[in-house]
């Protein structure tokens, strides 16, 4: 098995891409406004109106549409995994399809079967991931089952009780992104068939999106005005300010 010095930095680089921006992405979240933070506090303000709500049919409903989406990805994840597993029985194949496309480096049969294991290995993580988050908003479920109506909101235990139905919550989203991650990771490492500098200019790609998503979009200014609003308006309410 020969890897030429690009292929072995070209990987590197993408293992150094994919680790270095989860842990920028955790600890930047902690301190800067993003979807993360935003939604986070959103779940908080949800759970807290939750708790006033004698009859939770829509936010039942709102948890299964969530749920949903997150089952079609891991039902889909399955599918792919099928599909590149195959491909290990049709490599000489691939290869005859690789070795059309322009510009692209000659096939190796043995790192043909590299990059196909390191795709089943990012498919293997996703579905993990996928169904780890279905399992925690289950749970979510669960909590919300148990929990007691605080009709007027003042009671500051079950307060409590629904800031940790919030955090249960929100690790189930962490779950369900770091499983899309590995999807967008994934199309980096197509790139990878055609010629390792495509490889390491996808990986960089990636990061960039999924920087400009998470951090700059229009998105994340929205939510974020959305939390300074909400901030209002429950100041208001334990003042007895509301108009």
């Amino acid at each position: 098995m020969t890897f030429s010095p690009l292929d072995i930095s070209a990987l590197t680089w993408f293992i150094v891409s994919w680790a270095g921006y989860t842990a920028f992405a955790r600890r930047k979240a902690k301190n800067t406004d993003c979807i993360a933070r935003g939604l986070h506090k959103h779940r908080i303000y949800w759970m807290l109106e939750l708790m006033t709500r004698g009859v939770r049919v829509s936010d039942a409903a709102l948890l299964a549409n969530l749920e949903r989406n997150i089952a079609f990805f891991a039902s889909s994840t399955l599918l792919v995994l099928a599909g590149v597993l195959t491909l290990f029985a049709q490599v000489e194949r691939l290869e005859a399809v690789i070795a059309t496309i322009p510009y692209s480096t000659p096939p190796n049969h043995a790192l043909v079967q590299v990059k196909l294991a390191l795709l089943v290995v990012i498919f293997v993580m996703a579905f993990f991931q996928f169904t780890w988050s279905m399992r925690q908003y289950g749970f979510v479920n669960v909590m919300i089952g148990a929990g007691p109506l605080d009709s007027n909101g003042v009671n500051d235990n079950l307060k409590a009780y629904a800031r940790q139905m919030a955090t249960v919550q929100d690790q189930a989203a962490h779950s369900y992104n770091y499983g899309l991650r590995a999807y967008y990771f994934a199309m980096a490492v197509l790139c990878w068939f055609v010629h390792p500098l495509l490889f390491i200019t996808a990986s960089l790609f990636v990061v960039i999106t999924l920087y400009r998503r998470e951090f700059k979009s229009r998105a994340v200014i929205a939510i974020t005005a959305a939390k300074g609003h909400l901030n209002t308006e429950y100041q208001g309410r334990s003042t007895g300010k509301t108009e």
